[in-house]
């Protein structure tokens, strides 16, 4: 996922358009969703361009190699769908639809702060900046800030086995998490 998400705003990141692909509007979308399809469930896109945020909707999309492409209404040749290369794919959060209790969408997790239980004391370790899809699991991106243990950045495996506690509204994760690794 991206590594920057308001966490305030009713927008969630689902998705970046990496570049165009033909000469007839077609982009390259590289989905956070999972299943990756499911970023076309959630329309209408925006996206920032310049300072200058734009609503598209994607009007046709299918799989191509290890990715997806998708065609965007009104853009119908390869300068146009340039101008999109780059940026991230936002939509409403309220389009998501309700997880099981213990399940969190990425965005929910993006900024929470990281601590890890050493000999029972918390040890701030720093803040989920990013996440990883290894294929065996995801992998959160943990980058030590100011009032962390040191500025080193980490990579957790998000499985139970180290994953102990996610407060949302206190805005932390609990791990079991080595330091000094």
């Amino acid at each position: 996922m991206s590594g920057v998400v308001d966490k305030t705003g009713d927008y969630a990141v689902v998705a970046r358009i990496t570049g165009p692909h033909g000469i007839k509007g077609w982009v390259k979308v590289h989905s956070y969703t999972q299943p990756a399809e499911n970023v076309f469930n959630y329309q209408p896109w925006r996206v920032n361009v310049d300072g200058c945020w734009q609503e598209l909707k994607a009007d046709d999309f299918r799989a191509q190699g290890k990715g997806t492409i998708a065609h965007l209404r009104g853009i119908d040749d390869r300068n146009a769908a340039e101008t999109f290369s780059g940026v991230e794919i936002f939509v409403l959060r309220k389009q998501f639809d309700a997880l099981a209790g213990g399940e969190h969408y990425w965005y929910q997790l993006q900024g929470l702060k990281v601590y890890s239980l050493v000999d029972d004391t918390r040890v701030l370790l720093g803040e989920v900046s990013g996440f990883l899809e290894t294929g065996a699991n995801d992998v959160l991106v943990v980058r030590g800030i100011s009032d962390s243990i040191d500025q080193k950045e980490r990579l957790i495996p998000y499985v139970d086995q180290f994953l102990l506690e996610v407060d949302i509204a206190a805005g932390e994760i609990l791990v079991d998490w080595d330091p000094e690794f």
